[in-house]
């Protein structure tokens, strides 16, 4: 990109920040959509559609183009999320569902494993317009597949319900909103890591493009998919011995990975930067496994699109910010320090949520069964 299409370090750093904006503000509409409208809809339209703008972002004649179709991509993924994790989290009760939601969340991190090292190479071999091109059409071919097999309205319980609760009522836990402040400040190291990572080792350690790509992905991605699957059998445990069991092993995974990442970035050899990634996605996987079946804990189900597309959208604010913030400072303060202060950040907030859940847990459970008996709905499992 920057000696085809001649792009900053600025508009580098745009690249990701664009898309992730646009995608984390399209999260609320998308999840609101998600409670409304049958979810495996949602999720063919967004493969189709994402396929498309991948398509578009290959083709791209100059920088403002690409990340116009980066912004396209945005708006075509955020209608997946909230749609596909809905549909999971209505077919799983309390003794499955981190687990059925942390097996998701690891053929996400083999993707993004994968495109890490796709990225590097397609720039090197076929060129990272055909890398694009490939991605694309086989995204459209498997749209085809999908449409056959992904499961229909079974009883009702893989569709949006009928009639959604108020929108709002989500924030009304406090449990939830101290999840999202958790959630913020872990994207921010998340995502500084995730497209940071790759240019700092091919700096640092003179690897080459595919090889820097492929190890910056391979073990923070490898061992966000162990700390998942752990985590995902171990909240389930933990939640049949006490209720706030999920939010307790969210926080405790982004307190495990804080001074982790710092170190991942710290490490003075490509040795302990494997390890220290390969330790930080470990205890990141914690919370990707949970956050999300944690939110559900305190939110009805008629709300699951929104509640999780408002934590996306949280999310995705801040991953925005500290992949530009980061290609704006790095220069000045290095990516060591700038990372020290993030960590210490997710730190904090996971501590003040692991000490107020013990207050607030039951009484938002409480809250929600109150409403929902006086609605005549259901509490979730």
């Amino acid at each position: 990109l920057r000696s085809q299409l001649r792009f900053t370090e600025v508009q580098l750093g745009l690249t990701g920040s664009i898309f992730t904006w646009v995608y984390s503000v399209s999260m609320p509409l998308a999840g609101r959509l998600a409670d409304l409208l049958p979810r495996r809809r949602m999720v063919l339209a967004s493969l189709v559609l994402w396929s498309l703008a991948t398509i578009g972002t290959g083709s791209s004649s100059s920088a403002e183009v690409l990340l116009l179709w980066r912004a396209a991509m945005g708006v075509t993924e955020a209608l997946y999320f909230p749609a596909a994790v809905g549909l999971i989290a209505a077919v799983h009760g309390a003794s499955t569902r981190s687990k059925a939601l942390a097996l998701h969340a690891t053929a996400q991190l083999a993707g993004i494993a994968l495109g890490g090292w796709f990225g590097g190479w397609s720039a090197e071999t076929i060129g990272w317009r055909n890398g694009f091109f490939v991605l694309g059409g086989v995204g459209l071919a498997y749209a085809v597949v999908l449409a056959g097999t992904l499961p229909g309205a079974a009883g009702g319980q893989t569709e949006s319900p009928k009639v959604p609760a108020a929108a709002t009522d989500i924030f009304r836990s406090r449990c939830y909103l101290m999840l999202a402040c958790v959630f913020f400040a872990f994207c921010a190291e998340l995502w500084m890591l995730y497209a940071w990572l790759p240019d700092f080792i091919h700096g640092k350690f003179g690897l080459s493009l595919a090889q820097s790509g492929f190890t910056a992905t391979f073990y923070l991605q490898g061992g966000s998919a162990i700390g998942a699957l752990a985590g995902g059998a171990l909240a389930d445990a933990a939640a049949k011995r006490f209720r706030a069991g999920r939010f307790h092993t969210a926080g405790a995974g982004v307190l495990l990975s804080a001074p982790l990442a710092y170190a991942t970035f710290a490490s003075e050899s490509l040795a302990m930067m494997k390890l220290a990634a390969l330790g930080f996605g470990a205890a990141a996987g914690l919370m990707i496994a949970n956050v999300f079946a944690a939110a559900y804990d305190v939110i009805a189900e008629r709300n699951y699109g929104f509640g999780a597309g408002v934590l996306n959208f949280v999310g995705g604010l801040s991953g925005g910010a500290s992949i530009f913030l980061t290609g704006l400072l790095k220069e000045r303060f290095g990516v060591e320090t700038l990372m020290a202060w993030v960590a210490a950040a997710a730190a904090a907030f996971a501590a003040s949520m692991l000490a107020a859940t013990s207050v607030w847990f039951e009484k938002d459970r409480q809250r929600l069964a109150d409403r929902q008996l006086g609605g005549g709905s259901a509490m979730p499992t």
